[in-house]
């Protein structure tokens, strides 16, 4: 069972297994800050032992290890929100919008060899980015209204 199984509190609150029982961060207070906390962005939440070996999945939950053990980091909380954002219809489309901009950009640095810019200064940068933005918005034009075909009288 991976960690998406967890029940996980915000903040101080606590961890669970999918069994309802809470995992701990510590097992008691520590007055000396430099004592408890890894430091290092990370919280490491256990269960006890003897609960553990009581407990009815512990075979598919945890079974090379005495006890439940998982780390989480600082930063988890923003991840499992952009996880959840990642599942919504409105992503999805924003997904398909963004790789359009990104097949432009890409098209731009390959075949109108803008990956590296040769005007010098901010002017000259914008300037060549339009060039080749211009020239790109007149590839697409043609595409779209093709150039009449002239017949050849035989």
């Amino acid at each position: 069972m991976g960690q998406n199984r967890l029940r996980v509190g915000s903040g101080e609150r606590p961890v669970h297994c999918p069994e309802s029982q809470e995992l701990k961060q510590f097992r008691r207070n520590y007055s000396d800050p430099n004592r408890g906390p890894t430091g290092k962005g990370t919280a490491r939440y256990r269960a006890l032992k003897d609960v553990c070996q009581a407990c009815p999945s512990k075979a598919r939950c945890c079974p090379n290890a005495d006890a439940r053990q998982i780390t989480r980091e600082e930063q988890e909380d923003a991840r499992q929100i952009a996880r959840d954002l990642a599942e919504t219809d409105d992503y999805v489309i924003a997904m398909k919008l963004r790789k359009k901009v990104e097949m432009l950009f890409a098209h731009l640095k390959r075949i109108l060899g803008l990956g590296r810019l040769r005007l010098r200064g901010p002017y000259g940068a914008s300037d060549e980015f339009l060039l080749a933005a211009t020239a790109q918005n007149l590839r697409k034009l043609a595409k779209i209204f093709p150039a009449p075909q002239h017949l050849r009288e035989a």
